[in-house]
């Protein structure tokens, strides 16, 4: 099987496979061979390790990123495409056809527009921006997530968010996914309306994983939030070494036995001298 009929087949296994989400070689490499049996970009973590904020990456950067961890991993990875850099479902399907031929096994595509006065995309259009994405994944059978964002963009209405996963599973969607809408009671309507593998972000407060099983999700991510840890990691230790000049940041080093584990065998980097 190539990345994309594994990645597809993990969402049919009957129980969720877990998909965190790394922002760079090394943690890729690092998640690897700590077990997880996929992978996904994050957006933001990335844009973090760019010195950027979300969304002020470009679709090359984001490209030329995927098509890097790609090339370091030996499992399934799905990029998070933001809303695909186009406003017009042929916009949509063009960055699937790039995001397919970088080797990438999925993608999502959101219905935000990144327009702070019309945030979320009228329902048609959506519609019809993920319609164009299945037809472009077809020939290489990438794995098309359709995101609903009302909840992360603080638009709390589950009603519109159910009739948009709903339309857009019956527009050919292989996964949906709502990040923040996580209670037990909207998850198990998710999932019994769309018919669909769903992807849960896991969040403070979420269920737990066994939980999530319980309710029948296929699938769970951890967006920015393991990109956010490392960064809170730093932030401790440096104020820790800055305002007290001690040193007990140490004991929350990562074991080097695990990093040989994940950086051995591994093709040596060019010599660019």
């Amino acid at each position: 099987m190539n990345q994309s009929e594994v990645f597809r087949a993990l969402h049919h296994r009957g129980k969720p496979f877990l998909m965190p989400n790394p922002w760079d070689i090394g943690t890729a490499r690092l998640m690897e061979a700590l077990g997880f049996e996929a992978l996904a970009t994050t957006s933001a973590g990335h844009a973090a390790s760019m010195g950027k904020t979300d969304s002020r990456v470009t679709k090359s950067e984001i490209l030329t990123h995927a098509q890097e961890l790609v090339g370091s991993i030996e499992i399934p990875l799905s990029a998070d495409l933001e809303n695909c850099f186009a406003h017009d479902p042929e916009g949509v399907g063009h960055t699937i056809t790039q995001a397919a031929s970088v080797g990438l096994a999925g993608g999502s595509v959101e219905d935000y527009s990144i327009d702070d006065n019309n945030p979320i995309y009228e329902l048609n259009h959506a519609v019809e921006r993920v319609a164009a994405a299945v037809e472009a994944a077809k020939p290489t059978g990438f794995v098309v997530t359709a995101r609903a964002e009302n909840h992360i963009r603080g638009i709390q209405d589950f009603d519109d968010t159910l009739t948009r996963l709903v339309a857009y599973a019956q527009a050919g969607a292989d996964c949906v996914y709502a990040p923040g809408a996580n209670s037990p009671s909207q998850i198990q309507q998710i999932v019994q309306a769309t018919g669909l593998p769903v992807n849960v972000l896991a969040l403070p407060g979420s269920p737990s994983v066994p939980e999530l099983a319980e309710l029948g999700v296929a699938r769970v991510s951890v967006g920015s939030g393991f990109s956010l840890v490392a960064m809170g990691a730093v932030v401790k230790a440096s104020k820790e070494l800055l305002e007290k000049g001690t040193t007990s940041w140490w004991s929350e080093a990562a074991p080097g036995e695990i990093l040989k584990k994940a950086f051995r065998d591994r093709p040596a980097d060019p010599d660019l001298s």
